[in-house]
């Protein structure tokens, strides 16, 4: 024979009193502590992002490469122009990497626009370690 109580509702499970011990009461809510943690993670999120930018993503500092020639097995010429503050000046990283892909130079280059001019365009020797395929500027930043 099994019992019906009043107070259970349709298709709720009714176990045997005493067979699985207490049942538990819902835990209680707290929605302040997701919002505090949701509030929290931006901040952090934000401030990564922000950090970031100011290493990384200076779009004041933007170089091209125009052209890479005279490769030879010891050096390639870069040809770059780089846009800076009016009359600032930038350091560049320039690296040569051969035919698979492996560094065979690196060095930073300061390049600084004349006068009230927004563009400079540089050519670079890099002298390498073996035999370069592509010149290129990795970066530029505000000269120290």
């Amino acid at each position: 024979m099994t019992e019906t109580h009043a107070t259970t509702t349709p298709g709720a499970p009714v176990f045997p009193p005493g067979r699985y011990g207490r049942r538990r009461e819902p835990g209680r809510r707290r929605p302040w502590l997701t919002r505090v943690l949701l509030a929290v993670a931006l901040a952090v999120s934000s401030l990564a992002a922000f950090r970031l930018y100011q290493q990384y993503g200076d779009p004041t500092y933007d170089a091209q490469v125009i052209t890479y020639t005279d490769i030879t097995d010891t050096q390639v010429v870069v040809e770059f122009r780089v846009t800076v503050p009016p009359g600032g000046s930038a350091v560049c990283l320039l690296r040569a990497r051969d035919v698979d892909g492996v560094e065979v130079s690196r060095e930073q280059v300061t390049v600084t626009a004349p006068g009230d001019e927004r563009s400079v365009t540089t050519r670079h020797r890099l002298a390498t370690s073996a035999r370069p395929f592509i010149g290129e500027v990795v970066r530029c930043r505000a000269a120290a």
